[in-house]
């Protein structure tokens, strides 16, 4: 039997793990991110000055896997891995 949890609005939340095998792990988006907030994200970055807009990838279940300045170039290396990318609202 699945137990179901709902958030904090009373809609059934999904885990981490349920992300993470959504579209078969095939599944992407592209998110605007600033600058200060890079370290957050990828540890491992060089530090980069503080007011550009960036654009990291980040699989279903938001594990990030690049960071870039540009939505095309993110868009691109999504495509270049066969990923799907889907919106954000």
């Amino acid at each position: 039997m699945n137990k179901t949890t709902e958030n904090s609005a009373g809609h059934p939340a999904i885990t981490q793990e349920a992300l993470a095998r959504l579209g078969g792990g095939r599944i992407a988006y592209v998110k605007p991110i600033r600058s200060e907030d890079v370290a957050t994200l990828f540890p491992h970055a060089p530090r980069i000055a503080p007011g550009i807009e960036l654009y990291a990838l980040h699989a279903a279940d938001g594990t990030p896997i690049m960071l870039t300045d540009s939505r095309e170039a993110a868009l691109a290396n999504a495509w270049s891995q066969e990923l799907e990318t889907v919106s954000l609202h």
